[in-house]
Parts: C-alpha cells; sequence; structure tokens
C-alpha cells in the first residue's frame, strides 16, 4: 500500500453534547474563581528550585468528582467519559493550573490501573487519587537506555511466594518527590528482547533513594535508585511478563495531545491583544496551525470514548501539536522583546515572566510522551508503510 491509496479513516464525531457543553462550563467557572486563581498566582511567584505538589485546587475538583471524571463513582469519579477528563485537562491547563501531577497520576498511572490493575488495586489506590490527596508517578526511563525499554537494566528478581524484589535505577521521572506510588517497569525475563513486568512502587519504602536533579524547567527531575525492594504479587499490574503490551496501551493514553496542546495555546492567547499589523499574518497562521492541532486531539479523545485506541492517530497528535511549541515560543518573544527574556523574580517582568518560562519549557514538548522523532517512525511504518 501507497501513500497515494490509503484508506480514508472513519472520522469521528467530535462535537460536544449539551451535557458536555455544560460540564465544560462547570469545570471552569470553578477554575477561573478568585480561589483558585489565587493557588494559580502564589505558584507562578515561586522562586526556582520551588515546585507545586499536591493543590487545594486538585481537592475542589475531586470533592465534585471532577479530578478524574471518567472513573467510576466507587473510585471518586463521576462515571463519564475521555472527553469529560480531557476537558479538565484542558480547562486547568487554560486556567493556569500546573497539571503535571494531575496528569501523571491520574491521566495515566490512574487510568491504567482503572484498566488493567485488580479490583484491590484500584481500591487501594484510585480514590485517594480521584480526591487530590495522593500523587503518583511513571518510572520507566533509565540513565543509559533513556527511554528505550528493550535496553533497560532494572530487575525484578523472584522472591519466593510470588514475589518480587526490584534493583536499578530510574530517572528523569517527574513530582517522585510529592508521590507516595510509581508504576515502575523491570525486567522479570532478560534477553535480546527482555520480558517486562509493571509494578506498583510505594515510593517511601526502605531501599528506595530520590535524589533531585538539575532541570531546564521548574519541575524537578528526580533520579530513583532501587535496592532490593519486596514486592508481592499484589503489586504486579496485569500478568507478570506483560508489560510490553501494557506499556503501549498506557502511551496510547498518555498521547492525546489535549495537555501538549493547551500549554502552547495558553502561551499564543497570553499575547493576543499585544500583536500589531505588522506581525498579525504569522499570529494568523500560528493561531490556525494550532486550531487544526486542538481538532486532531479531540479526534483522539473521541476515539477513545468509542473504545479504539488508535495508536497511529495518538502519535500523529502528538507530534503535529508538541512541533508548534518552539514557533510560538519564539513569536512571544519577538512581541515581548528583551523584557520577555525576565524571570517571574526579576521586577518589571511582563507577564510574570511567562514568555521566559515558554522557551525553557517548548524544546521539552517534543520529548515529552515520546520523541518527534519516534512519532514520526511510528507514523512511517504502521500508517504511510515507508519503511
Amino acid at each position: 500500500m501507497t501513500a497515494t491509496n490509503l484508506p480514508v479513516a472513519e472520522v469521528p464525531d467530535t462535537r460536544p453534547t449539551p451535557a458536555q457543553h455544560a460540564f465544560r462550563a462547570d469545570v471552569r467557572a470553578l477554575l477561573r474563581s478568585p480561589r483558585v486563581q489565587e493557588e494559580v498566582e502564589r505558584i507562578r511567584r515561586l522562586p526556582p528550585g520551588e515546585e507545586p505538589g499536591l493543590l487545594e485546587t486538585y481537592r475542589l475538583l475531586g470533592e465534585r468528582g471532577w479530578l478524574a471524571p471518567s472513573w467510576p463513582e466507587r473510585y471518586g469519579g463521576s462515571g463519564l467519559g475521555h472527553h469529560e477528563s480531557a476537558v479538565v485537562t484542558e480547562e486547568m491547563i487554560l486556567a493556569g493550573v500546573p497539571d503535571d501531577a494531575h496528569v501523571l497520576g491520574v491521566d495515566i498511572v490512574g487510568r491504567f490501573v482503572l484498566d488493567s490493575g485488580t479490583d484491590a488495586q484500584r481500591t487501594r489506590l484510585l480514590p485517594s487519587l480521584a480526591r487530590g490527596e495522593q500523587i503518583a508517578t511513571v518510572l520507566f526511563t533509565e540513565p543509559q537506555a533513556g527511554s528505550d525499554l528493550g535496553r533497560m537494566t532494572t530487575r525484578a528478581e523472584p522472591d519466593g511466594d510470588g514475589a518480587w524484589r526490584l534493583y536499578g535505577t530510574k530517572v528523569f521521572n517527574q513530582k517522585s518527590g510529592f508521590a507516595e506510588t510509581a508504576l515502575c517497569a523491570a525486567v522479570t525475563v532478560p534477553g535480546t528482547m527482555p520480558s517486562i513486568g509493571l509494578f506498583l512502587l510505594p515510593l517511601r519504602s526502605p531501599g528506595v533513594t530520590i535524589r533531585t536533579l538539575p532541570n531546564l524547567t521548574d519541575d524537578a527531575f528526580c533520579e530513583i535508585s532501587i535496592d532490593g525492594v519486596r514486592l508481592t504479587r499484589d503489586d504486579v499490574v496485569g500478568e507478570v511478563d506483560d508489560g510490553w503490551r501494557l506499556i503501549s496501551e498506557l502511551l496510547v493514553l498518555e498521547r492525546t495531545g489535549v495537555d501538549f496542546h493547551a500549554k502552547i495555546r495558553h502561551w499564543l492567547d497570553s499575547v493576543a491583544d499585544a500583536v500589531p499589523d505588522a506581525l498579525r499574518e504569522r499570529y494568523t497562521d500560528l493561531d490556525a496551525r494550532l486550531t487544526a492541532g486542538h481538532a486532531l486531539a479531540w479526534r483522539m479523545v473521541a476515539k477513545l470514548d468509542a473504545g479504539h485506541a488508535d495508536p497511529v492517530l495518538a502519535a500523529m497528535s502528538k507530534w503535529y501539536v508538541t512541533e508548534q511549541a518552539r514557533e510560538v515560543a519564539r513569536f512571544c518573544l519577538e512581541l515581548r522583546g528583551r523584557e520577555g527574556l525576565l524571570t517571574n523574580q526579576d521586577p518589571g517582568a511582563p507577564d510574570l515572566g511567562r514568555v521566559e518560562r515558554a522557551l525553557r519549557y517548548a524544546p521539552t514538548l517534543t520529548l515529552a510522551s515520546g520523541t518527534s522523532e519516534v512519532m514520526l517512525r511510528a507514523i512511517a511504518t504502521s500508517h504511510l508503510e515507508l519503511l
């Protein structure tokens, strides 16, 4: 099959229902309320080296069943769909609420346990995540392997009675200094293509050492050393050696593009009132591209609600959306001029240093959740059949 005779994919209906419109309006009203915006303003003024963990805003959403709206009510959700989950993520970012802990704990780890975990694991972990009382994170990347899971060296050794002991080092994970639990990948059977298991690792266990690493952004990276932590069968998510398949499913959930788009849109909207006539055409072009990326991301959400997790569409959405980040950040700097390089700690910094922050974050968006190169390879091999 060539690129010229590709089948036309069925396009899902992405139009929100009246109930979904009302849900977005309610979430937006809460997130734009003075109580939440006071917390946003406080966080925006934090000095370098300080980052937010659990937020009061998370608890406010959790009280209403909105922090994890697609989860069943018995786990703290509202029994809604992926659409409502994406609405919460998008509205949080557009309102300036830090979303990393929410995306990691609820949208990724929590959703994964909901779909692939046991009833006992769901009962143990999900309610506290949905109430905004706990954070969970992901431990996949390693110092020498990066995100190449085939080169992973963290190992899980059998320890009798279905138990395992974990040994290894994970790196470039976020919010680990605040999180109670991590979804940790480890080799269960070594080999050229090793078998991988996924474990719920309590991060406050003896044998876990967390070290903060320097980072371009305001959200710290961590290095975690795991030395013989004993886990039981109750800590294994899914089948012990089924990690490859489960991780592939997890990455599709992570790559809708909604969160990345909202970050970039937030940057561009922040300078919309300052665009002179000479730059209006460039602004319109960037705005149109972001609008296209938004449509692509929400098509992915609609497919998830229809029960179709499409890894190729996820790669397309993630790649297209994040490739706009650096150009938008540079455009914002051009509008603000040299003052745009001032940080939130500099007197007179426009918009509390938003542009300076965007410049630091923009390159990271093409790396998070899979690099642009990995996304292009997935598109080329699975969709265009070029390789």
